[in-house]
């Protein structure tokens, strides 16, 4: 008797043991160090990376923290100088071409939208009221300044030297019928600028900061077509982590049919999401 009741304690000993095991290793788990990822963005709508934090954060422990850029430079030297792991701000063009002129390695792992372009005024309706010798912003970065004049070429404003393909500058213009004044500004500068010129040329993100509906307010829109692909935005790492799990899982977190709803919500359709 004496026998089976110590039997029944070890029992017992053991079950009690192997239960604060399980709760201890449960509680080890809960409190585990969330994995910090920061994630550089230009401007403040990013209702559709707060919703991605969000899931990650939930799903997979995953910390994304946004880290917040007043130009579009900015984001590509935090990445290469390691103070950010990712932005998504910017297009493809634009970081490629920054890459090359400073030695940078930031690289593509996955698309997001295609933000059309924009001209926008305060002083006429559409661009076939422009006056001559009108005044025109436009952003003073290379990609940038460059894809504004291919998009005053498209309204018929002016003529691009052809052999400069999607890179033309001011200098490059061949032909003036209205002898449009340009003025260079930083891209941020671009929808402040609307009071003093008669004309601006306003990237997508900035003109939704001015708030802007790019749809509804441009006098005239980037269109949208297979030569588009230069100016889609991307997610970006640096060369040696484009692979990184991490990265991989916040690509797959944001590319989902519920981010792309937010984005259609949140820009009234004038963000295209552009990865399928």
């Amino acid at each position: 008797m004496k026998r089976n009741v110590v039997k029944g304690l070890a029992t017992g000993a053991l079950g009690l043991l192997a239960l604060f095991s399980f709760t201890a290793c449960g509680s080890s788990q809960a409190d585990e160090e969330a994995t910090v990822v920061k994630l550089g963005v230009v401007g403040e709508q990013n209702e559709a990376w707060e919703h991605v934090q969000e899931e990650l954060k939930e799903n997979e422990n995953i910390d994304l923290q946004l880290v917040k850029f007043t130009d579009y430079r900015q984001p590509i030297v935090a990445l290469e100088d390691g103070s950010i792991d990712l932005h998504a701000a910017l297009t493809e063009i634009f970081m490629d071409n920054v890459n090359e002129e400073s030695g940078y390695s930031n690289t593509t792992i996955a698309y997001t939208t295609l933000n059309p372009l924009g001209i926008y005024s305060d002083k006429i309706t559409d661009v076939s009221e422009l006056a001559d010798g009108a005044t025109v912003a436009l952003p003073n970065d290379v990609s940038n300044e460059s894809r504004a004049l291919l998009l005053l070429q498209t309204a018929g404003l002016i003529t691009l030297d052809e052999s400069k393909g999607l890179l033309p500058t001011t200098s490059d213009v061949t032909d003036n019928p209205k002898a449009l004044k340009f003025e260079l500004l930083d891209s941020n500068q671009t929808a402040r600028a609307m009071t003093d010129v008669d004309i601006s040329l306003i990237n997508n993100g900035m003109a939704v900061d001015a708030g802007l509906v790019p749809t509804e307010d441009a006098i005239f829109l980037e269109p949208v077509a297979d030569s588009s692909k230069p100016y889609y935005n991307v997610i970006a790492a640096r060369a040696d982590e484009a692979d990184n799990d991490v990265y991989q899982t916040v690509v797959r977190y944001y590319q989902t049919d519920e981010v792309k709803a937010i984005i259609e919500e949140v820009t009234k359709k004038s963000s295209i999401p552009v990865w399928e």
